[in-house]
């Protein structure tokens, strides 16, 4: 029953022409006017938005509903976990999968696994990683929607990834096959003092934009080609754990690959709430 359900719920958002609709988003996102309070006050009680946390709790300082989307929260909200080769949590929202990359193959939902190698767009990168750890964490639009560094690490490589732009809600990552190495992505990779690390921000339906802190806008435009940007010497940001490194502009997914296996927490599992700079897991060698 379930899985007709989840599929009841897929199926009409996967026939949208995902690209135009998320355009149309992004230009009303970023409208000025006297309707803005109004619409941010709505979404708040919509979706049971907590201002407390924010840098700015007073919804009439925000000039468009992207600058409340993406709005900033006070450092003391989120704490961001400090002991020695600890990970934090890149965002706020909840756990899609976590645990070890097996055969290449990495865990979507439960009975689905999709490729690394697809995700990555790299075959060879993947192949590094084959043997690492991962964690899959779903933004919903309640959530803070600016992402951050689980660890410290010094970036190698960004790569943009063109794709459709299916919903990463529950009932559709239930439903549709290798649905984040299908949908537009951006892959941020970092060296870090345990090893590589991968950072995919997977963009989806009404996903207006995805930025990086050290690129700006990313996508749109989506494009057709893959692009690649390698980064050295001075070029090179190093970023500390817990620091911003992207945001999604409307709510999507966040996967972070380890090249080395994680020791996640033992009480860490499907569907949990997490915080941004929350402790998940342990670096190894």
């Amino acid at each position: 029953m379930q899985k007709l359900i989840d599929w009841c719920k897929a199926a009409p958002l996967a026939a949208l022409p995902h690209h135009a609709v998320s355009r149309v988003v992004y230009w009303l996102t970023r409208r000025k006017g006297r309707a803005v309070s109004p619409v941010i006050k709505r979404f708040i009680a919509l979706f049971n938005v907590d201002m407390n946390d924010a840098v700015e709790p007073d919804i009439n300082t925000y000039s468009t509903f992207n600058e409340f989307f993406t709005r900033a929260l006070k450092a003391e909200a989120r704490p961001i976990a400090a002991g020695d080769n600890e990970i934090a949590c890149p965002a706020d929202g909840k756990i899609s999968a976590i645990g070890s990359i097996t055969d290449g193959q990495v865990l979507q939902a439960k009975g689905k696994d999709y490729s690394l190698a697809t995700l990555l767009a790299d075959e060879s990168l993947a192949d590094a990683f084959k043997n690492g750890s991962f964690v899959t964490v779903y933004l919903s639009p309640r959530d803070y929607h600016r992402l951050h560094m689980p660890t410290t690490g010094t970036l190698i490589s960004q790569t943009h990834v063109p794709g459709r732009l299916y919903s990463v809600a529950p009932h559709t990552v239930r439903t549709i096959d290798s649905i984040f190495a299908r949908n537009e992505r951006v892959v941020a990779v970092f060296n870090t003092p345990k090893g590589r690390m991968a950072l995919v921000l997977v963009g989806a339906i009404n996903v207006a934009a995805i930025e990086t802190v050290w690129h700006g806008l990313v996508t749109p435009p989506a494009g057709k080609n893959v692009n690649h940007w390698a980064y050295e010497g001075d070029n090179a940001p190093l970023l500390s754990r817990g620091e911003e490194m992207g945001r999604f502009n409307m709510g999507s997914t966040i996967i972070a690959v380890f090249e080395n296996p994680v020791r996640w927490r033992h009480d860490m599992n499907e569907g949990d709430s997490v915080r941004m700079g929350q402790f998940i897991g342990h670096e190894t060698d």
